[in-house]
């Protein structure tokens, strides 16, 4: 009946706010696709999309909003070639691929940085609210020398909200799952800047706290109890008119909690895990700009401290000793970053123009994760020099070219590594063509899901690397068209890319068998692999009352010899979790200028899955997944105190597409699941800016 009457009032505010939206206000429109915005990531100086060599594809603030994306990991779903997947029944971590590739090919930065360590990737990308972000960008594949081993795959780079002018802004929404878990979000933005625009700050606060979720009753949750509280500042000071200072703090603190649903310490429920973690993320970042020449030395660090528990309530004959030294583990994971970074313009013959960088960094991560009961300890240190030299040559106002390379001197390789990139632009009147090619490898070392452990079969899994473990290098090229034209009332484009990845001594999880604590796997190097395919996305835009974009993505991922996922099943050539085709669209409304309606969707296409269980170990080919999402908003200005109040509200997943055979109980395989993150989940919100 409550459910009933919740949805009924929804409706009725919908009809209330379409029958008053025609009255005049003074509202804010804004378009989801700028031909000529400014991106930085491709070659880190500040480019025009159309005259960067590499493609960038951009997520700005106001479409997280639109898409009501409230952290990193909902931002990035919406994008050609972009998967964000869920990958442990209990915790929820969630895991980046891009064309197909996981987490570990790909690297996320914070404002240009890579501070963003291999453990903080697992639970990372849902402790970046959506309020901290002003803008993601997004490159596909390695054309850039400017990044390291990590970005096989693709580069995101997460830019931070910068003081503009002075603003504040308070934000509250309410999200009720499947009509039984609750979700409450906070959070507040603000910006002071000097009258002569010298200096300034910003900040932000957000708090989100989310119950469990059981979706199939047997009292043992498929989405986590969720506790975070994040905050940040971001300053800057001019100290001269060519001499500028930026520094950004933030903190993420996040209880989570996922298991049995029971009010008791983790080690007495049945099966749990249990994270706390509280990390600390700085960039100081100093630029100095001469005529020709700017020269940007910056340095970076993350800290990340957490206490966790991973454990199932064994048989009476073993439970003293559980009780007795319970699997209380710490994680202590520290992220130094530091480098120098030289920009020249030069003049090699009067028609030619070249932009030198030129720049030399540093990277060490310290990981430390220990278990003592479970005799489970990472004790990881990398350490990478990394020089690169990049040459930004424009032979004409139709072609330029970006190349170079990138040597990395990394402490778990005995020989220096040669990376060379590059990638042509060829501009036509409407349209560019871009072609890219790159080297890229990745070091023997444990990444993301490799420190994380799965439940199966009554005991927990675990990752070892092998000794003999050799580095995975990769070749990659993509070809790419960019097509859109404009008028006075609309816009139309389009791009079309294919991808091609080899890889050589491709890492791999073989199934070792088990001891007394679970299953075993090592990482271990396959013989090669190929990751090809092609993404389509199209965007239109009609006098700011209609936007749509939309794309989709074909893609075949193979080893070249069969893999052993689980013991006692047949080896497949295929890449599992990774479906051969998914697609998204957004449409945007503006019906009148006080309302702004938005609905999207997404597919998933059939995957393979491994599934361990002590029935039928098997591979399962999963069903397709048909994901709709709706909002709705209704803004007010009061024009005496010039304060604007925007209400919404919005389903995400109407459809209510949401797997349906997760194991039960205490011995489920927490690794079986797949599909949308997250059952039907209504929303209600307001915000209030000033």
């Amino acid at each position: 009946m409550m459910t009933q009457y919740f949805i009924k009032n929804i409706l009725l505010l919908m009809i209330l706010l379409l029958v008053y939206g025609g009255q005049k206000i003074y509202a804010q429109n804004d378009s989801i696709k700028y031909l000529d915005e400014i991106v930085i990531t491709g070659t880190k100086t500040p480019k025009r999309t159309t005259n960067s060599q590499i493609m960038v594809h951009t997520i700005n603030n106001k479409m997280l909003q639109n898409i009501n994306a409230c952290n990193l990991s909902e931002g990035l779903k919406f994008q050609p070639g972009i998967r964000i997947e869920t990958d442990c029944q209990t915790c929820n971590y969630t895991q980046l691929r891009i064309n197909g590739l996981g987490g570990g090919y790909s690297q996320i930065l914070i404002n240009g940085r890579p501070i963003f360590s291999p453990l903080l990737s697992l639970y990372g990308m849902e402790q970046i609210p959506e309020n901290m972000i002003d803008k993601i960008e997004l490159i596909k594949g390695a054309g850039s020398s400017l990044y390291g081993s990590s970005s096989i795959g693709g580069t995101v780079n997460v830019i931070t909200k910068k003081p503009i002018e002075n603003s504040l802004e308070i934000d509250y929404k309410f999200n009720l799952i499947n009509t039984q878990t609750q979700d409450h979000q906070t959070s507040m933005n603000g910006a002071k800047i000097t009258k002569n625009k010298n200096a300034g700050t910003s900040f932000f606060i957000h708090h989100r706290n989310r119950g469990f979720y059981d979706h199939n009753n047997d009292n043992f949750s498929e989405i986590p109890k969720i506790e975070n509280l994040s905050f940040g500042v971001n300053s800057f000071i001019n100290i001269k008119k060519n001499q500028k200072i930026e520094l950004n703090i933030s903190q993420l603190q996040e209880y989570r909690f996922g298991g049995e649903m029971v009010n008791e310490l983790p080690h007495l429920t049945e099966q749990a895990e249990e994270r706390s973690h509280n990390t600390w993320m700085i960039n100081i970042d100093h630029e100095i700009n001469f005529t020709n020449t700017s020269i940007i030395t910056y340095i970076g660090s993350q800290n990340t401290n957490r206490d966790h528990y991973t454990g199932i309530m064994p048989d009476e004959n073993e439970l003293d000793v559980h009780l007795t030294n319970p699997p209380y583990g710490n994680s202590i994971v520290k992220t130094f970053n530091s480098g120098i970074q030289i920009n020249h313009k030069s003049m090699l013959l009067p028609i030619y123009n070249n932009k030198f960088t030129f720049g030399l960094e540093y990277i060490n991560d310290d990981v430390w994760d220990n278990i003592s009961s479970y005799n489970y300890t990472v004790d990881q240190t990398t350490k990478n020099i990394g020089l690169f030299l990049q040459s930004d040559l424009t032979f004409s106002e139709r072609i330029s070219l970006l190349s170079g390379f990138r040597i990395d001197q990394h402490n778990m390789i005995d020989d220096i590594i040669i990376n060379p990139r590059g990638s042509l632009l060829y501009k036509m009147k409407n349209s560019q063509i871009r072609i890219s090619y790159g080297h890229g490898f990745r070091a023997p070392q444990a990444f993301d899901s490799d420190l994380h452990m799965a439940f199966a079969g009554g005991g927990v899994s675990r990752v070892n690397l092998s000794e003999n473990l050799l580095p995975e290098t990769s070749k990659s090229i993509s070809i790419s068209i960019n097509y859109d034209k404009s008028n006075q009332q609309s816009i139309f484009g389009f791009s079309l890319e294919t991808f091609y990845t080899k890889l050589k001594n491709a890492f791999i999880l073989e199934p070792l068998g088990e001891d007394e604590f679970g299953f075993i796997f090592e990482k271990r190097n396959g013989n090669n692999a190929v990751v090809q395919g092609l993404t389509f996305e199209s965007r239109f835009n009609y006098n700011q009352k209609i936007q749509l974009q939309s794309g989709i993505t074909l893609q075949s991922n193979r080893f070249s010899d069969a893999v052993t996922y689980i013991e006692d099943v047949e080896p497949i050539n295929e890449f599992i979790k990774t479906p051969k085709n998914y697609a998204y669209s957004i449409l945007t409304l503006y019906p009148y200028e006080r309302i702004t309606m938005n609905l999207n969707y997404m597919y998933t296409g059939k995957m393979k899955v491994p599934h361990i269980s002590s029935a039928n170990n098997r591979i399962i080919q999963t069903d397709r997944f048909h994901e709709i999402n709706g909002k709705l908003n209704y803004i007010i200005t009061q024009n005496s105190t010039n304060v604007q109040f925007e209400f919404y509200i919005g389903v995400k997943n109407i459809l209510n597409a949401y797997q349906n055979d997760f194991d039960i109980g205490k011995n489920r395989d927490s690794n079986f699941i797949y599909g949308p993150a997250q059952p039907r989940t209504i929303l209600i919100g307001i915000k209030a800016k000033h």
